[in-house]
């Protein structure tokens, strides 16, 4: 994921049509993601077909997250090759030896949402994984509930995982500063808190969103491998 190195990064999630892909980037994000492939009835998926456009109209050194739910490690190499994001964000579970098979097969970094009420479970990731991306999910494991999690349970797993840790769950610009003074992430994740309607981003919110975690002096204290 890009970004000014010391500085948490931004990734903007949940993007469906071009414009606001178009705005997010313009407002200075580091990443922008695109959900496609969920079993869950949600205004931010796309086709592939759709996905794989926005992906290529995305402009370098900004980084392209596909965010899915996968059957199974086959499909999630499948969704790789066809839209060709620079990472692969996983929800719902994956086993680790499935995990690792995956990574050996594309190119893409791969991130793995871990359930914030089940943080215990995440150290078995920590080698397999790029990064983890701590979420307020539901029974079906997907983000996206606009819903805060203990940002403190957070913050003291971050401080015993070698894995950058991504923060998302209920963030918006009002409260972005106080997530990162509290957990120190590497990047932070804002879907349903930068929307004016389910689906579509309000770009105000976006630009403030951005300058809200971009002002921040906190060094990050995990960062992705080179």
């Amino acid at each position: 994921m890009s970004g000014s190195h010391g500085s948490v990064r931004v990734k903007i999630c949940g993007l469906t049509h071009p414009d606001d892909v178009r705005a997010a980037v313009e407002a200075g994000a580091d990443a922008v993601g695109i959900v496609c492939d969920v079993p869950i009835e949600t205004p931010r998926a796309v086709t592939m077909e759709n996905a794989a456009s926005l992906v290529q109209a995305v402009p370098p050194f900004v980084t392209t997250v596909l965010v899915t739910m996968p059957k199974g490690p086959g499909r999630a190499i499948e969704l790789a090759q066809s839209i060709d994001p620079d990472v692969l964000q996983l929800h719902g579970g994956m086993r680790p030896g499935d995990l690792a098979y995956l990574r050996a097969q594309i190119a893409a970094d791969v991130f793995l949402a871990v359930d914030a009420d089940e943080l215990e479970g995440a150290t078995r990731y920590d080698d397999l994984a790029d990064a983890l991306v701590v979420d307020s999910t539901d029974d079906q494991g997907a983000g996206g509930t606009g819903e805060t999690h203990d940002w403190s349970r957070t913050s003291s797993l971050a401080s015993s995982l070698e894995s950058p840790i991504v923060l998302a769950g209920g963030l918006t610009p009002e409260n972005v500063c106080s997530a990162i003074d509290t957990v120190s992430p590497y990047a932070v994740d804002v879907a349903s808190g930068v929307e004016r309607e389910p689906g579509r981003k309000d770009h105000r919110r976006v630009r403030e969103f951005v300058a809200a975690a971009s002002s921040t002096d906190h060094p990050t204290p995990n960062t992705l491998e080179p």
